[in-house]
């Protein structure tokens, strides 16, 4: 046969093909899923790919009495390519509807999965925003090592708080639950009268519910007084509204929503940063002469590590036995039972470090957990030597000389691992992401001198505000800010497998005032 002819053949088998594929797509590239997960080395499920959220706007209704929630979260989110469908997390709860972009969607769910499919693909860089109503009686989630995280009920009292690291806030709302997607949040609670509800942010405002409908809006804001809401008389069937409103980023682990009877006070620190405290009442007492000191802690904190990165701050204290931890939700960490003396200052101290170390520079993966961590025990080392105690070095030689009456945790298996590679993600909060996270600190200290040092965290926390950091650029940017060959530190202290020994010819820095 003539090829010529053949090759016409072909050509027009090509042009009939093109024509059924665009006639059918519209001429547009169809879409394809979205990952179901991020692919983190210690929890590949948390998060997922194709979209990155800006917005969450979190409706909540709980009943503390029957531990119910109702909740709508719409997700304001980009594509990063053309979806045909999209994962978000959740855990339990009852899925009721969803919407995309206004018309309904399909959804199914496997596990901690929900898959949405939208009437239509969503194209590469549109905006789309999904809308989820959803119901239960939440529960918590329990970690690789055992702690339980999620939607958890207050001890003694009725009440909840929800507390998320690692991916325990799918627990009580669907999202994007891995550090490296951060949006911002606008989170509203609708709860029994003489109830408080706390969450991350700035509190917009307070207000009684509609008599019918459920968290249906919330009225002008209410001056908070410097002390209120102390959960007194619960009133007879009326319900309070509270709208709190986070303008910088937060990793979805960070978010946290307590309710409660809980007495509340507000202030502002020295700089003017309003301050704003909730309290369980049998805690309020014994934790007033530490919360008395929280401005001075941020204040402190500003002065070593570069300006507060947020608009507000605080403390929940929840009743003792609530949680096994106290964890760094973004603007008002969470503590279990009243934080006293110098190890309940230490405890605020290291929680409030976090919002610089873990909040504002938040982890790209949690293998990278003793950025929060590390420098979040170094920042107790500095306290302590700013006010008169052990100093950073001191700190430093007790582990290595395991001498518990400097240092408390110096008997800990500190060595076990290297902080920068734990071993799986039932180590991520052992004491060599803590301990040996901040002798890493102090190493490069000695070799830098205090001066670099210091410009070195202020810079960290300046030029990566906001955003993520891996370890690898940590590393890459303290050598460049510091102009010194620090791969020694690394090999030995920060990746090395042995028990690092004393470092020879090294002098205690001078202390910093």
């Amino acid at each position: 046969m003539d090829h010529r002819v053949l090759r016409r053949l072909a050509a027009l088998a090509v042009a009939v093909l093109f024509a059924l594929t665009t006639g059918c797509t519209g001429g547009s590239v169809q879409g394809r899923p979205g990952a179901s997960g991020v692919r983190d080395p210690f929890f590949p499920k948390a998060g997922n790919g194709g979209y990155q959220v800006d917005h969450y706007g979190l409706d909540l209704d709980f009943d503390p009495v029957k531990g119910q929630l109702h909740g709508t979260a719409v997700i304001t989110a980009r594509a990063e390519h053309t979806l045909s469908s999209f994962n978000l997390d959740l855990s339990g709860l009852e899925v009721e509807s969803v919407t995309v972009q206004g018309a309904d969607a399909r959804f199914n769910r496997t596990g901690n999965e929900l898959t949405i499919r939208p009437a239509e693909d969503v194209r590469r860089g549109e905006v789309f925003r999904t809308e989820i109503d959803y119901g239960g009686k939440p529960k918590p989630v329990t970690d690789p090592d055992g702690s339980q995280e999620g939607w958890i009920p207050l001890a003694g009292a009725k009440g909840a708080v929800g507390v998320g690291e690692p991916v325990g806030s799918m627990a009580w709302f669907p999202g994007n639950h891995h550090p490296s997607d951060k949006a911002t949040y606008d989170i509203t609670v609708t709860v029994p009268q003489g109830y408080e509800a706390v969450s991350n942010g700035e509190l917009r405002s307070r207000s009684d519910a509609p008599a019918e409908g459920q968290g249906q809006g919330h009225g002008d804001s209410q001056e908070q007084g410097q002390e209120q809401g102390q959960g007194e008389g619960a009133g007879s069937g009326g319900r309070t509204v509270f709208a709190w409103h986070s303008p910088e980023p937060m990793a979805s682990y960070l978010a946290t929503v307590a309710v409660g009877k809980l007495k509340v006070t507000t202030g502002r620190t020295p700089s003017g940063i309003p301050v704003y405290d909730a309290v369980a009442p049998g805690e309020a007492a014994a934790s007033a002469p530490v919360l008395g000191r929280l401005p001075e802690m941020v204040e402190w904190g500003s002065g070593r590590f570069g300006p507060y990165p947020f608009s507000s701050t605080g403390l929940i204290v929840l009743p003792e036995g609530t949680l096994g931890y106290a964890l760094e939700t973004q603007t008002r960490p969470v503590v279990s039972g009243a934080p006293t003396g110098v190890e309940g200052t230490l405890l605020v101290v290291h929680e409030l470090a976090h919002q610089w170390f873990g909040d504002s520079v938040s982890p790209k993966s949690w293998k990278d957990m003793w950025l929060n961590e590390g420098f979040a025990t170094y920042a107790e080392w500095l306290w302590s030597e700013d006010h008169g105690g052990p100093s950073a070095q001191q700190h430093f030689d007790a582990y290595l000389a395991g001498d518990t009456a400097v240092d408390a945790e110096a008997g800990s298996d500190w060595d076990a691992f290297p902080p920068a590679a734990p071993p799986g993600p039932e180590d991520i909060s052992e004491a060599p992401v803590y301990a040996r996270g901040a002798m890493v600190l102090q190493r490069i200290r000695q070799e830098v001198g205090d001066e670099k040092f210091f410009a070195l965290v202020r810079g960290w926390a300046a030029d990566h505000r906001h955003g993520n950091a891996s370890t690898a650029e940590f590393t890459a940017y303290a050598q460049e800010k510091t102009g010194h060959d620090l791969k020694k530190v690394w090999d030995v202290w920060l990746y090395g497998k042995a028990r690092p020994k004393a470092p020879q010819g090294v002098r205690s820095p001078a202390l910093t005032p």
